[in-house]
């Protein structure tokens, strides 16, 4: 062919293309299910002139607000004032009440003194799977309060963990109170605290052994005691543990139905290894693995879940569990998957009232415990050939802030912390990369750095808190009305 026509060729085409563009209407040009569209001129020149969100830039100011605090008295207040009415990483409080924390931390202070367990039950949807977000969280409040272990897991884990390795056998069968058709349901609704439970019937083993990942600290790889949630049992029930090289301790139990019980054996020294044997029935809630005081962080992932479920859980089995522990927060972090099927103002208010509903139940069931809500983090979909943040989910991430601290509970805004509105799209180019290519999930080093803006959001909360103790909270007050 002649390179004449192989020009006219080229500038036909490109005469085409552009007419097509003149001509393209804004929304584009359906065949069959998709559609073609052509990007306007003042679209390509706005979107050019948008500031991408610099997520290196929104870690390491995120870590400057986080660190930076004066040794002046009155520096330190004026910095925790800015932190908790303007920074991105905040928790929005009820009624402002920057107190919501103190006696969660009161209580931590003294764990390690007294020898006592003070939980955290975080609950979430995939977001948090694998012990992602949580196991950070864990880390950073053993390390100042005391704990080891990894604290509540289930006596059947389907989905492997960064923080334990775990296996089982033996006649145990699985229920959940959530899922699809395939979902195994119990024939009652005393599914305990984490959801879900395993019924035994007959004999069955549960071992746990060290993990091999490196985002596990140490603290969490052993622990001095055991304990086992378990309910609706038989008279001949009984439990075996055996751990390292100790020789296995055995005890019985008979609950009746709508009862929880707590089994606990505390051993003589940190292990890392135990074997727990079962003989009988008895539906098993839980298995906790922590130390003999401080802090322990459970973590309870529901794939696929939206937090409106809880209230499906017999009120007996879940406030029999929170009984028969010391927690003192509870986490709900949601949100994401309400996210596709919002398309208006109504979606939105008719899940804020099925949350408060939850709300309401763990205020019944677990009275002692105070409630934090952790929004979901910016999800991309593709819009007008470019990933932006999903329709409805800033609406969405507005209203669950409004509609918590109206009702009693504390909010905490991922959107905000990682950077806000497009956000996702920059963690997900970003080198190496800190979300997933769905573009709604962190790799596990984007989990690892949202874990670790919450943790020390929370321990700046302590740090104020530890301040108006030393100073006296008149003496705080005064300050921070003068330094308006």
């Amino acid at each position: 062919m002649k390179s004449s026509s192989i020009l006219a060729f080229v500038v036909s085409t490109l005469v085409l293309i552009v007419g097509l563009w003149f001509v393209m209407p804004a929304e584009g040009l359906a065949i069959g299910p998709a559609t073609i569209r052509f990007a306007s001129l003042e679209q390509d020149l706005a979107e050019a002139g948008e500031t991408k969100v610099d997520v290196d830039a929104v870690l390491a100011e995120a870590q400057q607000r986080l660190e930076i605090i004066s040794s002046s008295r009155r520096d330190s207040v004026k910095y925790f004032k800015s932190f908790i009415n303007e920074s991105p990483e905040r928790f929005y409080f009820p009624g402002d009440d920057y107190h919501f924390f103190d006696d969660i931390f009161r209580s931590f202070e003294s764990a390690r003194r007294i020898g006592k367990t003070y939980r955290i039950m975080h609950y979430g949807d995939s977001q948090i799977e694998m012990d992602r977000i949580s196991l950070v969280l864990r880390d950073s409040l053993q390390a100042h309060f005391g704990g080891t272990g990894v604290g509540l897991i289930p006596a059947v884990q389907r989905v492997p963990t960064y923080s334990t390795n775990q296996s089982w056998s033996g006649s145990m069968t699985r229920y959940i109170v959530f899922g699809d058709s395939t979902t195994v349901r119990a024939p009652h609704k005393g599914y305990g605290l984490m959801a879900q439970f395993s019924r035994v019937t007959g004999s069955a083993t549960v071992s746990v052994r060290p993990t091999r990942n490196k985002s596990a600290s140490e603290r969490v790889k052993t622990f001095s005691r055991i304990s086992m949630l378990v309910g609706n049992s038989s008279g001949d029930f009984k439990v075996s543990i055996k751990c390292d090289t100790l020789k296995p301790i055995v005890r019985n139990t008979e609950v009746a139905a709508g009862s929880v019980d707590l089994l606990t054996w505390d051993l003589p020294h940190n292990v890392s290894n135990a074997t727990i044997t079962m003989t009988g029935s008895a539906d098993v809630y839980g298995i906790m693995l922590d130390g003999k005081g401080g802090v322990a962080v459970d973590n309870d992932a529901l794939r696929g879940c939206s937090g409106t479920i809880f209230t499906r859980v017999s009120k007996e089995s879940m406030a029999g569990a929170y009984a028969k522990n010391d927690t003192k927060l509870i986490i709900m972090q949601f949100g994401g998957n309400m996210v596709p099927s919002i398309s208006s103002a109504k979606n939105i208010s008719s899940y804020l009232e099925n949350l408060n509903k939850q709300f309401a139940y763990f205020r019944e069931v677990a009275p002692k415990a105070k409630i934090l809500f952790i929004g979901p983090s910016d999800m991309s979909s593709m819009q007008g050939g470019r990933m932006k943040t999903r329709p409805h989910l800033v609406a969405l991430n507005d209203s669950l802030k409004v509609n918590a601290v109206r009702n009693g509970v504390a909010y905490w805004d991922m959107f905000a912390a990682m950077g806000g509105e497009n956000s996702m799209a920059q963690w997900v180019s970003h080198k190496p990369a800190y979300a997933g290519p769905d573009y709604i999930h962190f790799t596990p080093l984007g989990a690892e750095y949202m874990g670790g803006i919450l943790s020390k959001a929370f321990l700046n909360c302590y740090d104020f808190y530890r301040l108006r103790k030393k100073v006296g909270d008149d003496q705080v007050k005064k300050i921070w009305r003068e330094s308006n």
